[in-house]
């Protein structure tokens, strides 16, 4: 499966982005979903995953009740809806596709080519 992360941006702090990322050249409905991070410096993070069918949501404790994973399997998509934006979000978000349900980056086969988020003080 092939993938499209879009949507990133330059916001302030308070904000919010929506990222999306669009599947094509597999069957989509059979990943598991998730977007992960990358800053300068840093480890590529988990941020959220969803499930196959989307009845299952998991979301890093640094975002938890600020971001909200979602996917429409009619359309292929998977979107991150980001709110009260904080700096320490500014990093590469990648939207990736993964036979397990897992937190791990290693675990994901296919990677989209990432969106920056830059969010200002």
């Amino acid at each position: 499966v092939q993938l499209q992360a879009s949507g990133g941006g330059l916001v302030q702090a308070g904000g919010s982005l929506r990222l999306s990322c669009a599947a094509s050249r597999g069957t989509f409905s059979t990943y598991n979903m998730g977007w992960f991070r990358q800053a300068p410096g840093k480890e590529r993070e988990f941020v959220a995953a969803i499930s196959r069918r989307g009845d299952n949501t998991y979301s890093a404790d640094s975002v938890k009740g600020r971001f909200t994973i979602s996917r429409d399997n009619a359309k292929n998509a998977v979107d991150l809806q980001m709110n009260s934006l904080k700096p320490e979000d500014t990093a590469v978000y990648y939207c990736a596709a993964s036979t397990f349900n897992s937190y791990y980056p290693n675990d994901y086969n296919y990677w989209g080519q990432g969106t920056q988020v830059t969010v200002s003080s």
